[in-house]
């Protein structure tokens, strides 16, 4: 599957501007969101089935793959694109062999280590980070330039940044072989959602 991680949205619904989830997607991949993951960590089973079945049908309209973070059974009940896996999730070669070669599997990497056996173990992408402080998620790995660099010649398979990245303090990175910048409340959480993907997607393609 040829993907472009240029600009990866993860949803937030408490970070969120609009009214819905579906919305916040719409507005982002309008403004050049390239990928989206679906992160709502307080929905029940059945609240994050259901929504992820109507944000597939944003995402499904505008042909941009739809990634369940953790949840291998809601990304195989909606037919999502694929999962994103965290280091104390399921094992990545273990999702691998559930899902089989046509969805996407990513993992989330802090050390060059992580990242190649995460690409050993069948992961497409990569997700690297806390890159810059966030008020996102509290129990972050900082990640250095040197680590970044690292985790680059580590593997070869695609890897984004993740953790306070915006369109400002993206400019640090460029340079490093990144692939795309994973952000959530640098589009969500403004007040124009569009616009702020668009800048967002702007610096991101500098990478």
């Amino acid at each position: 599957m040829n993907v472009d991680y240029t600009l990866y949205l993860c949803t937030d619904s408490g970070l969120m501007s609009s009214e819905t989830v579906e919305q916040s997607v719409e507005k982002a991949i309008l403004g050049g969101a390239s990928v989206v993951q679906l992160r709502e960590k307080a929905a029940s089973s059945r609240e994050l089935f259901e929504l992820a079945g109507r944000v597939k049908q944003v995402t499904d309209r505008y042909g941009v793959p739809l990634i369940i973070n953790d949840r291998l059974d809601i990304c195989l009940a909606v037919g999502a694109a694929g999962v994103h896996l965290g280091q104390s999730d399921l094992p990545c070669a273990e999702a691998r062999r559930i899902l089989g070669t046509d969805k996407l599997i990513g993992v989330s990497a802090a050390t060059p280590e992580e990242a190649a056996k995460a690409q050993a173990d069948g992961a497409d992408y990569l997700g690297v980070g806390a890159v810059f402080t966030t008020s996102t998620k509290t129990n972050t790995r900082p990640v250095s330039v040197e680590t970044i660099r690292a985790i680059r010649g580590a593997v070869s398979i695609p890897f984004v940044v993740i953790g306070g990245v915006n369109a400002e303090n993206i400019r640090k990175l460029y340079g490093l072989g990144i692939n795309g910048a994973a952000v959530i409340s640098a589009v969500i959480a403004q007040p124009d959602i569009t616009a702020a993907a668009k800048t967002m997607r702007q610096a991101a393609e500098m990478l």
